[in-house]
């Protein structure tokens, strides 16, 4: 009957790796040298790009922030992707190229930048920049993003921090720690170890001939991530810089906010599922050191996905133990929770005293509860791309 626990064993050895690789990430973002240079070259020629479906009510800010860091020759160009509402008008009063795409059998954020792309045929910029309809950009970050890039001739990925709206839930404050190791500590730990990040979908800088290089018109949930990896198989994996700095809010709704979070952890499952096996076939066949790093990134698993498997194939491993099949599998799970534990904790010692207090650890539980109905829900049928409303009266 040992057989019958093979299965869990060898999950425990993959959940083993995936928290190594989140440990040394977050152990070497606290390495990371102080003040580090950054690389910057001349100024270049950039377009900003700005794909948005129904987003009049928060786009002037945005616009406004972008403007106001345009130099001669700059370009902003808005995608009004499928918009049932007057964000086209509101964009162009604002300051802002308009282009209007309409094809409701393509929708999603890929195939409106590759709409964008294409439109610019005739008058290529060097670099371009993207940024959400719904960020504000910090002041210098469209220089920083641009000086940067063409020093490197590879795709930057600016600093993009989510914070909890005013008046939110504690909820909203754990999962703000949970973004700040995802877009802060990890990629920065990878940085102070030489290697490029995931791309984050906001704050981003692309030489033009890399995205030529790949094709870009995707619906998949989380499109960034699968260009990042794209562009990594292609010679191109993302830097992270994270003196250029953009944020957003999380939807202030309990029903956006699980919206938002389910489409971003469903999409990276996806992928995990499907994709990571042969780009790490391809990683290794090729020696190609920076697409073997952001795979590995990459299948590292949603924070409490990982714990909530660690924890469960441990104690099924624990059983086989007490029934005669081995403790092996069993004590790796225990030094498992033990260095997820010690991540989390560094983690929180890092970027989280601010949000997780004493009065905050009574919302974990719910938390946790609402992540397990997203993990339910992950192989659902209807996998369509769905904008996030971000506040109340938004459509």
């Amino acid at each position: 009957m040992s057989w019958v626990f093979v299965p869990f064993q060898l999950l425990s050895v993959a959940l083993a790796w995936a928290v190594l690789v989140l440990f040394v990430e977050i152990v070497a973002a606290h390495f990371e040298r102080k003040g580090a240079a950054t690389r910057e070259g001349a100024r270049p020629r950039v377009v900003v790009l700005i794909p948005a479906h129904n987003e009049s009510h928060g786009i002037v800010p945005t616009i406004g922030d972008i403007r106001s860091q345009l130099g001669s020759g700059d370009r902003l160009l808005v995608v009004a992707d499928n918009c049932s509402d007057d964000t086209a008008e509101v964009a162009l009063a604002s300051g802002a190229e308009v282009i209007r795409r309409n094809d409701a059998q393509h929708r999603g954020k890929g195939f409106a930048l590759d709409f964008g792309l294409r439109s610019l045929a005739a008058d290529d910029p060097e670099i371009v920049i993207i940024i959400d309809a719904d960020c504000r950009v910090e002041d210098g970050a469209i220089d920083t993003l641009a000086r940067v890039c063409s020093a490197t001739q590879r795709p930057i990925q600016g600093m993009y921090r989510m914070s909890a709206p005013p008046g939110a839930a504690v909820n909203h404050q754990i999962a703000e720690f949970a973004w700040r190791i995802k877009n802060d500590l990890r990629p920065r730990g990878l940085r102070a170890l030489g290697l490029p990040c995931q791309l984050m979908g906001s704050g981003m800088a692309f030489p033009r001939c890399a995205l030529a290089s790949v094709n870009i018109a995707s619906g998949h949930l989380t499109e960034d991530l699968e260009l990042g990896l794209l562009l990594a198989s292609a010679g191109q994996a993302p830097l992270f810089c994270p003196a250029a700095q953009v944020r957003s809010v999380f939807p202030l709704t309990a029903a956006a906010a699980r919206s938002q979070r389910q489409r971003w952890e469903h999409g990276h499952l996806a992928i995990l599922i499907r994709r990571l096996c042969p780009l790490m076939g391809r990683a290794l066949a090729q020696r190609n050191r920076d697409l073997l790093a952001l795979s590995l990134d990459a299948a590292v698993p949603p924070t409490v996905l990982l714990g909530l498997l660690t924890l469960v194939a441990t104690l099924i491993n624990g059983a086989a133990a007490l029934l005669g099949a081995g403790a092996a599998a069993f004590l790796l799970g225990v030094a498992t929770i033990t260095m997820l534990v010690a991540a989390l904790l560094l983690a929180w010692n890092a970027r989280g005293r601010d949000l997780i207090t004493a009065s905050g650890i009574r919302a974990i539980g719910p938390y946790l509860a609402a992540k397990a109905g997203i993990y339910a829900r992950a192989f659902a049928a209807d996998k369509k791309w769905v904008r996030t409303k971000r506040g109340r009266g938004q459509e």
